[in-house]
């Protein structure tokens, strides 16, 4: 072959959801934290992202992991993840796929029945424990970084639809969260179209009228996603409930979503609506499942704030070369609105 670059990655789903991670061809951006790592591919070196996100070796419904040296001494390796539009701090599906990925390949040592690790990410170290039988990796779990509540009950004007009454929160990503039920919603898979469309509206009008900054880090500012919340019921073993993640440009998670779970499970908690140490099983529209549990309350700055966990599976589904050829004329790839919708 006469590739000028060539990328290897291992193909994992959590739950549904794709979260690619590259075990090969790239080298460590430049950075001090995971952060400022993260900054420098965002602003200075977009071409990874573009390349293997876009079309033709990529698509809208997946994401992209660079597993990287740590920059923290506590952590066992370092993560930066990229979404179809966004590099974001955290993100509890790519964690489940990352996690499964170095796990399997043997990138770090599978120690049965249970592999613990620190990963660093830009938002912070997570502590993972994954459980493991035979060589495969069949359940990851991982404590969040602090999730908070930053709106409760504000109305926002939503173009064409008018009031709508919102809740902003972190999970390590800034999420809109709405109740799925009021706005007509069952959440399930013949509405994913108009939740998309609905979800990106509410999105947009939230990250324009509800000021959200992160109370220690005030880089991380702004809504980027909207949650649609299924009413929450009571089993035996906790609780339960639907939900759907709106992922810009426009697609919903095919996983409950970890970061969605975690800012879910803050506001729950702010409301007094779960209590600590109690499950909330959070199923996605495609029926699958992650376990979130409040493990303690913290503070984030000067607001309250919990520590949760969140659990779920992931599976290999292929390992794969990516090249460039010199002469193909779309060297980032591309993408086009009738999948991207921007």
């Amino acid at each position: 072959m006469r590739w000028k670059r060539v990328v290897t990655e291992v193909g994992v789903h959590a739950e549904g959801e794709v979260g690619r991670v590259i075990t090969g061809g790239v080298l460590p951006p430049p950075g001090r934290t995971m952060f400022e790592r993260m900054t420098y591919l965002r602003d200075h070196d977009d071409s990874l992202r573009k390349f293997l996100l876009f079309e033709p070796r990529g698509a809208v419904t997946h994401s992209l992991n660079l597993v990287t040296p740590p920059c923290s001494p506590e952590a066992d390796f370092g993560l930066i993840i990229m979404e179809s539009r966004f590099y974001v701090p955290m993100s509890g599906s790519n964690t489940i796929c990352a996690v499964t990925a170095v796990l399997e390949t043997g990138m770090f040592p599978m120690r049965e029945p249970v592999t613990t690790l620190v990963m660093d990410t830009p938002g912070g170290l997570v502590r993972v424990s994954a459980t493991c039988h035979d060589g495969r990796c069949e359940r990851v779990k991982f404590r969040n970084v602090a999730s908070f509540v930053l709106h409760r009950d504000r109305s926002v004007e939503v173009a064409g639809l008018g009031s709508v009454t919102v809740d902003v929160a972190y999970g390590g990503m800034l999420y809109a969260i709405v109740d799925a039920r009021k706005l007509g919603f069952s959440i399930v898979p013949n509405e994913a179209r108009d939740l998309v469309s609905l979800g990106e509206q509410i999105k947009a009008a939230a990250a324009e009228q509800l000021p959200a900054v992160h109370p220690e880090n005030p880089e991380i500012h702004t809504v980027n996603q909207t949650l649609f919340a299924g009413p929450v019921s009571s089993t035996t073993g906790g609780k339960t409930a639907r939900n759907a993640v709106i992922v810009s440009p426009g697609r919903i998670d095919r996983s409950p979503c970890g970061t969605g779970t975690s800012a879910r499970l803050a506001l729950l908690h702010a409301r007094g609506e779960i209590a600590e140490g109690e499950t909330l099983d959070h199923v996605s529209i495609i029926g699958s499942h992650f376990l979130g549990v409040v493990e303690e309350t913290t503070r984030a700055g000067n607001l309250p704030a919990v520590i949760n966990s969140i659990s779920g599976r992931g599976f290999v589904s292929s390992i794969t070369q990516h090249g460039l050829d010199p002469e193909d004329p779309f060297p980032e790839g591309y993408s086009v609105p009738d999948t991207w919708f921007a």
